[in-house]
């Protein structure tokens, strides 16, 4: 009876010791969570929050490289200027009207091979989703300029085959031409969707076979199975790559960039709103007026990111895990 006492009266003892030591191994784990978290804090702060709200600062001044004058605080006088200069509004032009094009075709394409890819007798499966994935791995300068002799207006491939196969007498002068040059990019991009055709395709490997099964027993066809089981299962996985173009879009540069050495020619029809703004910023020096650019374009993918995530409740299907 005493030892029981005993016990019972170190027990108290016993547990503060316990939860002493249970405090300091969790003081101690948090210390070198954040020392091995700390390179990565100071790259944030140095490359990434820093700058941002530097270039946020240069947007209210004359900041230019090449000057000897000190820099000025000049207000909104680089908003104003944004809003009345031709050459942004139609690099902001160019650039919306590819986004209305090249974004149906980036979720469609994709999703179209990855259900191809997810039929069961579709024969060589292991062949094509290598295939369709290895443009996404092939370096960007190198794939444009192979493209870019692919679309040659005279000695490309594309038009030989339309001229000796399908008897095309005067097919279209893609890079040259103003009105042909955007869809060219559109192509330049469809080849590369191996990575959104990815994403979609182990999703739609996901998808319970149970709902399929019921599917089959009310006697649904493969359309409707696809848009009333597939769809909304993999809804999630569209609105990431969904928004993913969208961003992606407001940052296109390098395909225009290169295929027009720099130009943005023909009629400025290629030139596309980040290419404006690295001529601005970086040919030019003028940092102010190329970070309010910046910020607008920002500003914009901001919007329709916010957007998108909005409406998202209205056509994305999460599955409760009840």
């Amino acid at each position: 009876m005493a030892t029981t006492n005993q016990s019972i009266s170190a027990s108290p003892v016993g547990l503060s010791t316990a939860r002493k030591k249970s405090g300091g191994l969790e003081r101690q784990q948090r210390v070198w969570g954040w020392i091995f978290l700390s390179p990565w804090i100071v790259g944030f702060l140095l490359f990434t929050a820093i700058p941002i709200i530097v270039s946020l600062f240069f947007t209210f001044t004359d900041f230019t490289l090449t000057s000897s004058e000190p820099m000025r605080f000049v207000g909104l006088e680089n908003w104003q200027r944004l809003f009345t200069d031709p050459i942004a509004m139609t690099a902001l032009g160019v650039t919306l009207r590819f986004a209305l094009i090249a974004v149906p075709f980036g979720i469609i394409i994709p999703l179209g091979m990855a259900a191809l890819l997810n039929t069961k007798s579709l024969w060589g499966k292991t062949f094509w989703r290598p295939l369709f994935y290895m443009p996404y791995v092939v370096p960007a300068i190198s794939s444009i300029f192979v493209w870019q002799s692919f679309l040659n207006g005279d000695t490309g491939w594309l038009n030989r085959l339309l001229r000796d196969f399908l008897g095309v007498v005067e097919p279209p002068n893609w890079v040259q031409d103003a009105n042909w040059i955007l869809p060219a990019f559109m192509l330049v991009g469809v080849w590369g969707v191996g990575n959104a055709m990815l994403t979609m395709l182990a999703t739609m490997q996901g998808v319970p076979t149970e709902l399929y099964e019921a599917a089959d027993v009310d006697g649904a066809n493969p359309l409707v199975k696809f848009l009333r089981i597939t769809l909304p299962m993999i809804s999630p996985v569209i609105l990431y790559n969904l928004v993913l173009s969208v961003i992606g879009l407001m940052q296109y540069f390098t395909v225009p960039y290169v295929m027009t050495r720099g130009t943005g020619n023909p009629g400025n029809s290629a030139l596309f709103f980040n290419m404006y703004l690295y001529k601005t910023a970086f040919q030019n020096a003028n940092m102010g007026y190329g970070a309010t650019q910046a910020w607008f374009i920002f500003i914009i993918a901001l919007v329709l990111t916010v957007v998108l995530f909005g409406t998202s409740n209205r056509w994305v299907y999460y599955a409760s895990g009840d």
